[in-house]
């Protein structure tokens, strides 16, 4: 027989919301069903086969952690979301949703009303769009013209976080004036660096080309972030992600590199993000003191403290850092440049104001089979600022990869790291 502790050990089996997430789980016999939640809709969401105790694991790889104690952690997200048991579904999970075109648009509608952080700091009345577009939807409504309305709709919040989805249509909207990180551009900013920066010399390349590093003169590093995802391209797991990211940064990071180094650029200007925990895992390395990286609330919780903690056992980097930054830094990017805002040390930011998107993405299927990709969070710093919209501001300004700065072989930023790194 069993012993009384072990048999009267805590399960994560039950009924649990979601605090902050419009979002309720289901966890019984070894699988967990999520459902989509609003003011006026309850949908059923992913589904989850448990992997090991209190861990389940999505059928596209996402691994989720659920803590009896009522904690819920995503692998790649920064921190945990609070859980409460309920004594049974939302009364809407019980009854099927209509797929009409009128219930389409009220679930779209609500499900950002409910959850969309950034309204008003955008100066969008989501009420008075409300107004406009509804008297628009019919009972023969047909799906392009749904798909159009919400595009829309959602068209002037320029957030590169907000995506309406049918099949292998996807409307998105970035800030005016910047460009997305992709591939092609991400080859040609290398390409140019290699050649006018280092001279010709290459980069050291690791995690999949997504990190590279190069010696320079006088003592300095150039440590270049195109993303914080696809660092293994044969398995997507986090857990793979994070191997490789050690891989690099035990190449990149050595003793010998650490306690010579006399300044390090670290280069995020083509970066389109990923896991925001590895930004994490890599200021980490840049500090020996424990400190506060941000503060991470939805609009329905309390701001909850990420730290930074020194990595222990392996070299780790305390001196002066540029960070280069511009328009095409997104997402996990803008988070990890965030993280280094409170190290400890000298920490400057040269370039141009990142995208201004730092939430992960709430997804939410549509009754119609649409979907829509939204941010519920914000990233505070200590002043209880956030930087969404606008994107965080550099220390010092100056052109990034502008037709001129590439007519006149300039790259005005990294040259200015240089500098101010020598002083």
């Amino acid at each position: 027989m069993a012993p009384a502790a072990a048999a009267q050990r805590p399960t994560a089996d039950g009924l649990w919301r979601v605090e902050g997430y419009g979002t309720v789980l289901s966890i019984a016999d070894g699988r967990l069903q999520e459902y989509e939640t609003s003011a006026v809709s309850c949908l059923k969401g992913d589904s989850a086969k448990r992997t090991a105790r209190g861990v389940y694991t999505t059928p596209d790889g996402m691994v989720l952690t659920v803590r009896p104690t009522g904690s819920l952690h995503l692998d790649g997200s920064a921190g945990d979301r609070a859980l409460r048991r309920i004594a049974a579904l939302p009364a809407a999970c019980e009854r099927p949703t209509s797929t009409d075109p009128l219930t389409t648009f009220d679930v779209f509608w609500q499900s950002f009303e409910d959850n969309y952080p950034f309204f008003a700091a955008k100066g969008i009345d989501w009420h008075a769009v409300r107004d406009t577009y509804r008297p628009q939807v019919h009972a023969d409504t047909t799906r392009d013209e749904l798909f159009s309305l919400f595009s829309e709709m959602v068209k002037p919040l320029y957030d590169a976080h907000v995506a309406v989805v049918d099949g292998r249509r996807v409307f998105a909207e970035i800030r005016p004036g910047t460009t997305v990180p992709g591939e092609e551009l991400d080859t040609q900013i290398k390409n140019y660096v290699e050649r006018r920066d280092l001279k010709g010399e290459k980069l050291q390349e690791f995690a999949g080309s997504r990190i590279s590093y190069a010696d320079l003169p006088g003592g300095q590093g150039y440590l270049r972030i195109s993303g914080f995802v696809a660092y293994n391209t044969e398995d997507d797991s986090y857990a793979a992600q994070l191997a490789e990211l050690d891989q690099a940064l035990a190449a990149i990071l050595t003793a010998d590199r650490t306690a010579s180094l006399k300044g390090l650029i670290i280069d995020l200007r083509i970066n389109g993000g990923g896991y925001d925990t590895l930004g994490l895992h890599i200021a980490e390395r840049l500090t020996d003191t424990p400190y506060t990286a941000y503060r991470k609330r939805t609009q329905y919780t309390r701001p909850q403290p990420i730290p930074v903690t020194p990595a222990q056992g392996t070299p780790r980097y305390t001196g002066p850092v540029a960070v280069l930054t511009g328009g095409t830094t997104f997402s996990a990017g803008e988070t990890f440049t965030q993280a280094l805002i409170d190290r400890p040390g000298r920490t400057v930011r040269i370039g141009q104001n990142t995208q201004g998107v730092f939430s992960d993405t709430l997804d939410r299927a549509l009754p119609n089979g649409m979907a829509i990709s939204l941010p519920n969070e914000q990233f505070l710093t200590r002043e209880g600022q956030t930087f969404d919209g606008a994107g965080i501001p550099p220390h010092v300004r100056t052109p990034v990869f502008t037709d001129e700065e590439f007519a006149k072989n300039r790259d005005s930023a990294f040259d200015t790291a240089v500098a101010m790194l020598q002083n």
